[in-house]
């Protein structure tokens, strides 16, 4: 079932508050977006900058196993919320 950006969102938010409890993996997602502490304060309503949270935790298989398994989510959970926000739109090339 496809997510709506609202509850896109919601998980983007579960993500992000995940990620901000990780103190191992924190540190990587702040140098390789660029993001600072406040940032995560400051953009929590920004659907662009949730879907880039989305993004990273993409990454790494091992990410989105330990995310969802936490959540009781199916691993494809991130992606299908992915989708539903800002620049997760399916390219078609042809």
């Amino acid at each position: 079932m496809p997510f709506s950006a609202d509850q896109a969102e919601v998980l983007s938010l579960k993500a992000l508050s995940w990620l901000a409890g990780n103190d191992d993996l924190l540190p990587v997602f702040l140098g390789a977006s660029g993001a600072s502490l406040s940032d995560l304060r400051d953009r929590v309503n920004d659907a662009t900058f949730l879907g880039a949270v989305l993004d990273f935790l993409l990454m790494d298989d091992a990410w989105v196993m330990a995310f969802c398994d936490l959540e009781g989510l199916p691993y494809s959970a991130l992606v299908e919320a992915r989708a539903a926000l800002p620049g997760g739109e399916q390219v078609h090339w042809t």
